[in-house]
């Protein structure tokens, strides 16, 4: 299901450096309870063991990028880019299901 959310070229290139750089399979992003505003981005390294059944997983030429399955629902249709800026680099992601979120970008509410 590979339009569940648009990884951009950047993010594409900057999941494949991580996972080469930390020598596992794929970056995969979880939603969580908590944070400031209701709801939180989780991310992580894994490797093609811990993929889960109901994970959606993006395949790239050299990597993975899986979104849990549970959080699936409140990331349908976010775009994902890798943004590099003077003061430091960051996924900058834009969920159309986010009704608010905070100032630093991880936390969000549906």
């Amino acid at each position: 299901m590979n339009n569940l959310i648009n990884l951009t070229d950047n993010a594409k290139k900057q999941v494949e450096l991580l996972c080469d750089k930390h020598d596992k399979d794929a970056v995969r992003l979880a939603v969580q309870g908590g944070g400031c505003a209701g709801f939180k981005y989780n991310w992580d390294f894994i490797n093609e063991d811990e993929i889960g059944q109901d994970d959606e997983v993006i395949s790239l030429d050299n990597g993975k990028f899986v979104i849990d399955g549970a959080g699936v629902l409140f990331v349908a249709g976010t775009t994902i880019d890798y943004v590099e800026e003077v003061f430091g680099s960051h996924f900058d992601i834009k969920n159309p299901s986010a009704t608010s979120s905070c100032g630093c970008g991880e936390s969000f509410g549906v």
